[in-house]
């Protein structure tokens, strides 16, 4: 796997750094327009192994920490119509299987929950890189993308327009920058 200037090992744990880090999801509006929201609130870990296939990564977000740039939006999108905060206040996701596609990028397979049902789902991850911070921190960085059916997850609120489209569509992008420092 590539690296920056200042190479260091991959193998370990790495704490997610929530500050340097992003949870970002993007669905489409009227069919026509996207809408881009973020988790504020999450945490998570890799364990990287010599061996990808010792490797595991978790996490999870705080549902209530949602934020679209729209107080009403977001208060919906809390709601029972969507991920309903108040009974199902976490989206967790605990991965089953790391796998290398290439120098630069793996393949992680794991358990997705959200608004209390789980299901199976593969994202991309492309490492960015290794550097050491000016404070003698080892942080690794991946972007790592995924796409899923809301419906798969319970949450089927919508409205059919005249022209057919939807008012929120049913595909939803993900999208996570993730830096992480390792653990010492």
């Amino acid at each position: 796997m590539s690296t920056t200037a200042t190479a260091a090992p991959i193998a370990g744990t790495w704490n997610i750094d929530g500050s340097h880090s992003n949870v970002a999801f993007q669905a489409k509006h009227l069919g026509i327009a996207t809408v881009r929201g973020a988790f504020t609130k999450f945490e998570g870990t890799l364990e990287l192994g010599d061996d990808l296939s010792t490797s595991r990564a978790y996490g999870t977000v705080d549902v209530a920490s949602v934020d679209t740039n729209e107080d009403a939006r977001d208060e919906h999108l809390r709601s029972a119509d969507f991920f309903d905060a108040e009974r199902f206040p976490q989206i967790t996701f605990e991965s089953t299987e790391i796998k290398s596609v290439d120098d630069d990028e793996l393949e992680i397979t794991g358990d997705l929950t959200i608004h209390g049902v789980t299901n199976p789902i593969t994202l991309t991850a492309e490492l960015t890189g290794t550097e050491e911070d000016p404070w003698g921190n080892q942080r690794v960085a991946l972007e790592v993308e995924g796409k899923l059916d809301r419906s798969d997850y319970g949450m089927t609120f919508n409205q059919a327009l005249g022209s057919g489209n939807l008012l929120v569509s049913d595909k939803i992008k993900l999208s996570l920058d993730i830096s992480a420092v390792k653990a010492a």
